[in-house]
């Protein structure tokens, strides 16, 4: 049989009847290895494929027989629109697609990836059919995934991820995080993002654990999943909101050995209310596409709500102020964190324009991420420069610790700060608040009491709901 090496080998996998379930759909090993050797030997040859990744078997068995084969994988969300699907193909130069229409984006497209679209040569533009030997590039270099940015300030970026990247972050993680064969793996997470398809899907094929995918992320799902046998819980801030807001169901999941949350900073009123109904609070991890899951708090370490653990072996991080001069990790000063190591891309595709901006010149790379170290080596992200670190009135101020003191009023679900143009202060911080029972000169009562006064927010917008991305992201760019 075919292995995937270094990531997965098919023949070490445990003969289970329900080795993967998704969505309520269970495949066993011998039905799982047989499907992807049978399409890998389909594939052979092709230098790349995108694949629809919709929350079915049928992605997960197209993106191991691409891995199988030794064609990169592109994963397209599901949800994305024409213009993105159409950018995401040409860029990539997928020339096998695996889940699509006829036309990519067109809304004859298939839910799930039951059929292989093999087009010709002479149907599609030049740009679709690239050879990385034709480009100078040694096959054996090319990357296991490109997998896309969010595009929130431009066209989405690709981003290739080695397997050998990928075979360590997992590594790394499975020793941080106890992860063995003899977990359960739960989540509902989308499988075209790094959370959910290389921790969530080929890290327990690496480790040798069982699956339940609940098909989307709800409490009832994760709730259910325990009765199943549920050990190691995989969820973003929202989630771990709603699960902590549902009656009973962090109780279902009172027997759990570990709950983990990234993405975003997990409010303290979450991770306090999960403690208290199941037992423990989650453990939280820093990563991103570029990079990879860099930091993490540890299974038998210390939990801080906020905080996202320690650095990961093989992961260097600095901070740095506005010159680039490396600030003291106090735990209270806070500086533009950047990382390096081994899981770190190289660069983007095709946009060496791109590269420039977050690679410095000695080869770190800027997350693009605010933060603060403590003497301890522990790590929390206060947000992200560009939209969570405000300059008003002459003050730097970190998004994150608003929020952080909004979200703690009982009667406040959800909260995003962010600062808009102001002709007196630079900058004035607004917050954008999901709430009933509760004033808005109460809300900036609060934070003046809490923190600094010149940290209040200057006006309280309330919303019906905060805009967010697949992955549970506050959009802050549609703020304002």
């Amino acid at each position: 049989m075919i292995p995937l090496v270094p990531i997965v080998s098919l023949d070490d996998l445990p003969d289970l009847p329900d080795l993967l379930t998704i969505d309520g759909r269970s495949v066993s090993t011998d039905a799982l290895c047989a499907g992807v050797t049978s399409l890998a030997s389909d594939l052979s040859g092709v230098s790349s494929v995108a694949v629809l990744a919709t929350t079915s078997l049928e992605t997960i068995v197209a993106v191991l027989a691409g891995l199988v084969a030794g064609v990169t994988v592109v994963p397209v969300p599901a949800d994305s629109g024409p213009m993105e699907e159409r950018h995401m193909l040409s860029d990539s130069g997928a020339s096998i697609r695996l889940g699509f229409g006829e036309l990519a984006g067109s809304s004859s497209r298939r839910g799930t990836p039951e059929v292989v679209t093999r087009p010709s040569h002479d149907a599609l533009p030049t740009s679709f059919i690239r050879d990385p030997a034709e480009e100078g590039v040694p096959p054996e270099t090319a990357p296991a995934l490109v997998m896309y940015t969010s595009g929130t300030t431009g066209p989405a970026k690709g981003v290739p991820i080695r397997a050998e990247a990928i075979a360590a972050d997992i590594d790394a993680l499975a020793d941080a995080w106890q992860w063995t064969p003899d977990d359960v793996l739960v989540h509902g997470l989308p499988l075209s993002h790094v959370h959910g398809l290389v921790l969530g899907i080929l890290g327990p094929l690496r480790l040798g654990c069982r699956l339940i995918h609940t098909g989307r992320p709800t409490a009832q799902g994760y709730g259910a999943a325990a009765s199943r046998g549920g050990t190691l819980y995989f969820g973003v801030p929202t989630v771990w909101s709603r699960i902590a807001a549902v009656e009973g169901a962090a109780q279902a999941m009172a027997k759990a050995r570990l709950l983990v949350s990234g993405s975003a900073a997990l409010p303290a009123r979450v991770a306090a209310s999960l403690a208290a109904s199941c037992g423990q609070a989650p453990i939280e991890r820093y990563g991103m596409t570029e990079t990879l899951i860099t930091l993490s708090q540890r299974a038998d370490g210390e939990r801080r709500a906020g905080w996202v653990g320690l650095r990961l072996p093989g992961v260097e991080t600095r901070l740095v102020d506005d010159d680039g001069r490396s600030i003291d990790h106090d735990g209270a000063t806070v500086g533009a964190l950047e990382v390096r190591g081994d899981t770190v891309m190289s660069g983007y595709l095709n946009r060496v324009d791109a590269d420039g901006e977050v690679f410095g010149p000695d080869g770190w790379f800027r997350t693009g991420d605010a933060g603060v170290i403590d003497d301890g080596g522990h790590h929390r992200i206060i947000g992200r420069m560009a939209s969570d670190f405000i300059k008003s009135g002459g003050y730097r101020i970190g998004a994150g610790e608003v929020e952080s003191v909004l979200l703690a009023h009982g009667a406040v679900r959800e909260a995003a700060v962010i600062g808009v143009p102001d002709d007196d202060l630079g900058q004035a911080i607004v917050a954008y608040v999901v709430a009933d029972g509760v004033t808005e000169s109460q809300l900036v009562e609060l934070v003046a009491e809490q923190l600094a006064r010149h940290k209040r927010p200057r006006r309280v917008v309330f919303v019906a709901e905060l805009p967010r991305n697949s992955m549970g992201k506050v959009r802050k760019d549609l703020l304002g």
